[in-house]
């Protein structure tokens, strides 16, 4: 059973700073994509960033381009997300996604079979 853990929410101020963590739990895939979504109250889940684990290639939300950093360490097949500068309307669950085959379409929910369980993000 495939189990994407995600870890490093919690609350920041505005202009604040928090990162995220991905971790397989333990089966050692190797991932050909890794995303982030996120999911206001009363809103869709929508797509953040994703990374190619491949050659590094991302994609990024137009919403937090130049504030959030996707990245990876392929050794301990762990993706992060940087935010930085956040802001009221980054808060939601944030859920990690990963597809062993494809980054086709990352801004889709429907491009990745596998999810995480989500982790609070708080921006006040």
């Amino acid at each position: 059973h495939v189990q994407l853990v995600e870890s490093g929410g919690g609350s920041a101020q505005t202009g604040g700073s928090l990162r995220l963590s991905c971790a397989d739990s333990g089966h050692g895939y190797s991932w050909y994509c890794m995303a982030w979504f996120r999911q206001a109250a009363g809103k869709e889940r929508e797509a953040v960033a994703a990374i190619f684990t491949g050659d590094g290639a991302t994609y990024y939300a137009d919403s937090v381009k130049e504030r959030f950093t996707i990245s990876k360490d392929t050794a301990k097949n762990i993706v992060y997300l940087q935010m930085d500068s956040l802001k009221p309307e980054d808060t939601g669950t944030y859920y990690c996604a990963a597809d062993l085959y494809s980054c086709w379409m990352p801004s889709l929910t429907q491009s990745f079979p596998y999810w995480g369980q989500g982790t609070q993000v708080t921006v006040s």
